[in-house]
């Protein structure tokens, strides 16, 4: 084991540590291959402009990224890495003068320098070419093609004269959805959708195969089927196990949050429950029920944490409706029982006995002041500033999808005015990340003393993905609060 992988940890313990580590994927050219007659069964809602998603917006992630986890890539050096004769190759994975940052890690990378062994070049070409159907002399042509080529037309599709040989995966820009850093393990999703099935195969290989990850290999836990599932009623969802990380979400250092959704399923959950206990990763983790609706997706699209003591949520989530008794029609129609939202917090010491929450705020002060030990009253900042119609429309587009580089320090997109009054309510202050850039680069501004602070990113494009920057974002390491 090199002297690099012999230093190399996991260890993510809460939501807000200060970040040091992340897997990251750069939009590739699948993105651009979107068709609108395949958006949705590809996840998409919408189709999205390539250049302006990755010069406009996605290049911003990076540069911050760069500033905050390994500024000596980037710091009096923006000027020339923006210049029009640099052609933006800091930005490209495969290009000779790619920032290759060992902290801001892309997943291409990983998956082309896995490629080099031409053992597990051969297995992951099979297994990548029974999954998509590939006739054998195409899965003899990709087994001799350059594993840099060939890491790039497993996550694009396209062969190196822009022929398509099967669909892209456009997803993996959100890597938070293919696993979870839960304190020194690694939890990897079992996807409910077929379009997230490829991606989920290329990143259980890395995660067990890459030498960055040798020391963690037994610390890589997957979720079984269960038992028996081969004789369960086809594909309906009532029994399907599957769990994705955008539902899950190491709160403190022995609970994990795990969301039952349109993606994760209480079979999914159940197995992760009975896995983490089993391998004693944690001692505490609670379900929380959210409607299975494409509105929410994950438990990450409705609630993120901010600060210790303070989280941004959907209100509806938070507290799920309540019916007048003086209404008669709650005596004429069952209230609908999707949109209910339930919290139950199992323990690895009494499983048999699970603590209910009131309400999901209920569980989210409990995390702040017991879990977490804040010495100051939990202040929840609501989507849209809980105001109607702008509470589900900021939600749509992420205000509730925060990324927490360190603790009151988070990202979030632009387009989310109301929520950004929030903030500002709740004393943030609050900065465009083209000014934070300058400013960091100028030294006027430090990312060691800045705090309190929702930085904005330009999304037009990235919001019409539906996802935000917890996402966009696998965190490896953090700092301990």
């Amino acid at each position: 084991m090199s002297e690099q992988n012999q230093n190399f940890k996991v260890s993510v313990n809460t939501e807000i540590g200060r970040l040091r580590k992340l897997l990251i994927h750069s939009p590739d050219s699948g993105l651009g291959k979107v068709v609108p007659s395949k958006a949705q069964d590809w996840l998409f809602e919408d189709i999205v402009h390539l250049d302006t998603i990755r010069k406009g917006e996605y290049d911003y992630y990076i540069k911050l990224l760069m500033y905050f986890l390994d500024p000596d890539k980037i710091k009096g050096k923006l000027a020339e890495i923006d210049s029009e004769a640099s052609d933006r190759n800091f930005y490209k994975p495969n290009h000779p003068d790619f920032h290759n940052s060992k902290s801001v890690i892309e997943i291409q990378n990983l998956l082309s320098e896995m490629l080099e062994n031409e053992s597990i070049r051969k297995k992951l070409v099979a297994a990548v070419c029974a999954i998509e159907g590939c006739t054998y002399k195409v899965q003899l042509e990709l087994t001799n093609t350059d594993p840099k080529q060939l890491a790039e037309i497993f996550i694009s599709g396209t062969l190196a004269n822009d022929t398509m040989i099967f669909a892209p995966i456009p997803n993996l820009i959100f890597t938070r959805d293919v696993g979870t850093t839960i304190n020194n393990h690694i939890l990897l999703n079992k996807p409910a959708k077929k379009a997230r099935v490829r991606e989920t195969l290329l990143m259980r290989y890395i995660f067990f195969n890459h030498p960055l990850f040798e020391g963690y290999r037994n610390n890589i836990l997957e979720i079984p089927d269960v038992t028996m599932h081969f004789l369960r009623p086809g594909d309906e969802p009532a029994f399907s196990t599957t769990l994705e990380g955008g539902d899950v979400m190491m709160v403190s250092p022995n609970h994990v949050l795990i969301g039952c959704s349109e993606r994760t399923s209480e079979h999914g959950a159940n197995e992760a429950i009975k896995l983490l206990f089993d391998q004693d990763v944690v001692e505490k983790v609670t379900v929380v029920k959210i409607p299975s609706k494409r509105d929410y997706m994950h438990l990450d699209t409705v609630f993120t944490q901010v600060k210790r003591n303070t989280w941004v949520i959907l209100n509806s989530i938070a507290h799920s409706p309540k019916y007048n008794p003086y209404e008669p029609i709650n005596f004429l129609k069952e209230p609908e029982k999707l949109e209910a939202t339930t919290a139950i917090q199992f323990t690895k010491a009494n499983p048999q006995e699970p603590k209910h929450f009131e309400h999901v705020e209920a569980l989210l002060n409990d995390i702040s002041q017991n879990d977490l030990k804040s010495t100051e009253p939990t202040k929840i900042i609501y989507s849209g500033n809980n105001q109607f119609p702008y509470d589900s429309r900021e939600q749509w587009t992420d205000s509730c999808n925060l990324l927490a580089i360190k603790e009151g320090v988070v990202l979030g997109y632009d387009r989310n005015d109301k929520t950004v009054e929030a903030f500002k309510a709740a004393g943030f202050d609050v900065v465009d990340v083209k000014d934070l850039v300058q400013d960091l680069e100028s030294g006027k501004v430090s990312a060691e003393t800045i705090t309190d602070t929702l930085i904005l990113m330009p999304s037009a494009e990235l919001s019409r993905a539906r996802g935000g920057f917890h996402c966009m974002s696998l965190p490896i390491l953090r700092d301990n609060l």
